[in-house]
């Protein structure tokens, strides 16, 4: 399933156009993304919760040459199952 797949089962509860569906879509992801990039949790009951993770600063090697490389920290995304969604994929 991707993104328009979503939008076309968005379309058929909603009815009226697909492009009220599209923005629907749109506007859940750009939230979820915007709240995200502040630090703050989402948290979506059923589903599960959205956070941000910091990775601390740590050497890698290339797996092509060998050589050693610092790979920097950074703030990656995290998701974590809802109890509802991991009893549901069961």
């Amino acid at each position: 399933m991707n993104k328009q797949d979503i939008i076309e089962a968005v379309h058929g509860v909603l009815g009226g156009t697909k492009k009220s569906a599209e923005d629907a879509v749109e506007t859940m992801i750009s939230t979820v993304v915007g709240s995200l990039k502040k630090g703050d949790d989402v948290s979506i009951a059923g589903l599960g919760i959205f956070a941000v993770k910091a990775r601390k600063a740590r050497t890698a090697r290339n797996p092509k040459t060998g050589e050693l490389i610092q790979v920097a920290a950074m703030k990656v995304p995290k998701f974590r199952a809802a109890k509802a969604l991991k009893d549901a994929v069961r």
